[in-house]
Order: structure tokens, then sequence, then C-alpha cells
């Protein structure tokens, strides 16, 4: 697909990209570029033959600005993200894509963005807007799933907690370093040291900029929320084995001196003179009866139960 950056994003043909009267965005395969990369006039080799390193970067050229997007796929973090590689000069954006993630943005911009000042550097902030634009929505779910596990935990729910919670740290560690990359591009992206964009036009990449830092901020508030969720699982789970151990030592209290009792009797002694008394057995179990009821009774007013 190729368009041009007019008031729109507008379709055209691959003959259309040379008119330097727009500039122009085009989409590619791999396979394709290898074939029209003379088209471009971009003067770069693009070693498309290298196994992706699913980070995003940028790398300032002699005539040209060439990266690679990596975007992590948010059905599930820790799965590969989605990388495209693009290259960019004073006239335009090749953007190298094989899985479909790039032409879901640039459709979205085509039927969404209309521009009264169109430009290369308008086009580039509403593409990296593009790839950070459900990003909020999605760390506000992960506020509200550890919300959950806070009501869960103090309503003494703790099974799988604790695994989940770890995997939501690996998965924001994975955004943190995701913003960070976008971060660092962005600030390529201004340092415009080529002079392929527009003075005045710097601002969006600054723009973009602050969006990713205030994203990376609420990445790194989110972290500290399971920090805390953390803590309040570890205060449950000693609050849990406390009550434990006090039912343990209410029954051990209760019993022990009934197992005195017990085995003093159970003592070989020749002459016991409750052993011959027909009332021995029922006064000793009343004895033991007694012994637990008092033992239960200043338990209760310790409030031990």
């Amino acid at each position: 697909m190729y368009y041009q950056i007019k008031n729109t994003l507008t379709e055209c043909s691959a003959e259309d990209i040379g008119n330097r009267k727009f500039p122009y965005v085009a989409i590619v395969s791999y396979e394709e570029f290898e074939e029209k990369k003379d088209l471009f006039d971009m003067g770069i080799d693009l070693d498309l033959e290298a196994e992706p390193d699913n980070v995003t970067d940028i790398q300032v050229n002699y005539d040209s600005l060439t990266g690679c997007f990596a975007i992590p796929d948010f059905t599930s973090i820790e799965s590969p993200p989605h990388t495209f590689d693009f290259a960019i000069d004073e006239r335009g954006i090749v953007i190298l894509d094989d899985d479909g993630t790039a032409q879901k943005i640039l459709d979205g911009i085509a039927a969404s963005k209309r521009w009264k000042f169109p430009s290369l550097e308008r086009f580039i902030y509403d593409f990296l807007e593009g790839i950070v634009s459900g990003d909020l929505i999605m760390l506000e779910k992960y506020e509200k799933e550890m919300d959950q596990m806070e009501d869960r935990i103090l309503a003494g729910e703790l099974e799988g907690i604790m695994e989940r919670l770890v995997d939501i740290r690996s998965e924001l560690l994975d955004l943190r370093t995701h913003y960070e990359q976008l971060i660092d591009l962005g600030q390529e992206l201004e340092e415009n040291e080529n002079a392929f964009f527009s003075s005045k036009n710097l601002r969006f990449f600054r723009l973009f900029i602050e969006r990713a830092e205030r994203l990376q901020s609420n990445v790194s508030a989110l972290r500290e929320h399971t920090m805390q969720v953390r803590d309040l699982y570890h205060s449950q789970l000693e609050v849990k084995q406390n009550r434990k151990m006090t039912f343990l030592t209410i029954i051990a209290t209760i019993f022990t001196p009934l197992t005195l009792i017990t085995g003093w009797y159970g003592m070989n002694f020749t002459h016991m003179p409750e052993l011959d008394s027909p009332y021995a057995y029922p006064i000793v179990a009343v004895v033991c009866l007694t012994i637990v009821v008092t033992c239960l009774i200043i338990l209760k007013k310790k409030k031990w139960f």
C-alpha cells in the first residue's frame, strides 16, 4: 500500500510517491522491499536476514533513519512482540511489515485523521500515538485486577494470588522497557540530526515523548502497587498462620493438665488408694472436665478465641 500525506492519508500508486509535492508513506512486505528498493531511493541496505531483536530502536544514517518497532502483544505480554522495520528520509517513510500490525495503525489513521497542516512529522506523531493508543485502558485493567486481588486477600481467598502477582510484575517490567525504548526513539527523532524534519514540527515528537513518559510513570506506579498487594498477601498469610498456631496452643493448654493426670494414674504403683474406691473413676472424670471448662473460661476472658 502506498499513501500520500495530504489533508488525509490518501492512497496512491507506487509511481505517485515520486511526486515530491507530498510526503509519502509506503507499507510493503520484506520481499517487496527487496524488489522495489530503488523506487524509494534511500540509499540503505537493511539487514533483513538477521533475527529480530524484539526491541524498538532507531539508527541515524548518513541519508536516512532506520529502525524497528517491537509492539507487545497485549493479549499475552509474554508472547513475542509484533515487529516491523522502517526507514525515513526527508521525502517519506517506508514500513516493512509482514504480520499486518502496522497496516492496522495506518487504516486507523486514514479513517479518523484529517490534518489542517499535513506533514511527515505529524504523520509520524499519529503513527506513534497509534502504537500506544489503547495502553492506558490496558493499564487501568491491571489496576482493577489488583484492586480485586486486595479484596480477595482481605476476604481470606489467597489461592492463586501470588502466582498471578508474579506474572503481573513480569508483564509490567516488559511494558516499562517498551516505553523506555519508545522514549529513546522519540528523543532521537526530536534531535533531528539529519535535518529531515521542520523545526517548527519537532514539537510533535516532544508531545509523544511526554505521552510515553506518563505511561512509563503509570507502569512504575502499578509496580509499586504490586508491592503493596504482596505485602498485604504476606500479612494475611501471617494472620492465617497465627490463627492456626493459636488454635494449637489452646488445644495444648487444655490437654497438658489432662496428660499429667493420665500419666500420673498410668504409673504402676501398688498402693494407690484411689484405685480401690468405686468413685475414683467418676471423680477423676469430673476433675478432668472441670479443668477443661476452667481453661476455656480463662482463655475466653483473655480473648484468645
